[in-house]
């Protein structure tokens, strides 16, 4: 049998060629689906757009832009904190898990004797050999 008819008559080929062929159809579609989603897009921006402008408007009335400095820097020290706390609270989870695993370890080895090493095994008695001939 030939590489060549293996291939051919090999389930895996198949299916990559159907993925292949899968693939090929779905980018063919993309096109008209880009053209169908761009006439909604349009739409939504224009609604939205005068809606955001209000909004914005209205932000700016609210927020006083002397305050903008102290509002940053009090989200950043918020931020910070939270992530100081966070990595604190990890490093603890991470201490226990350490502590925990180096207990088994301990305990596995002490019911195990070491690799290489013999236990003590008590002598026989009365097992000597006898050279008084």
């Amino acid at each position: 049998m030939t590489l060549a008819s293996t291939l051919r008559e090999n389930k895996a080929v198949y299916t990559v060629a159907g993925a292949g062929d899968l693939a090929v159809e779905k980018l063919r579609e993309v096109p008209e689906a880009v053209d169908r989603y761009r006439g909604q897009v349009r739409e939504t921006v224009d609604r939205y757009r005068g809606e955001v402008r209000e909004n914005v408007t209205r932000a700016q009335e609210r927020v006083e832009v002397k305050d903008l400095p102290g509002a940053a820097v009090a989200y950043v020290t918020h931020v910070g904190t939270r992530t100081v706390e966070f990595i604190d609270e990890l490093a603890e989870r991470g201490r226990k898990v350490v502590h925990r695993e180096a207990a088994e370890v301990a305990e596995i080895t002490e019911a195990k004797p070491a690799p290489g090493t013999r236990a003590a095994q008590p002598k026989a008695r009365g097992t000597a050999k006898k050279n008084d001939a």
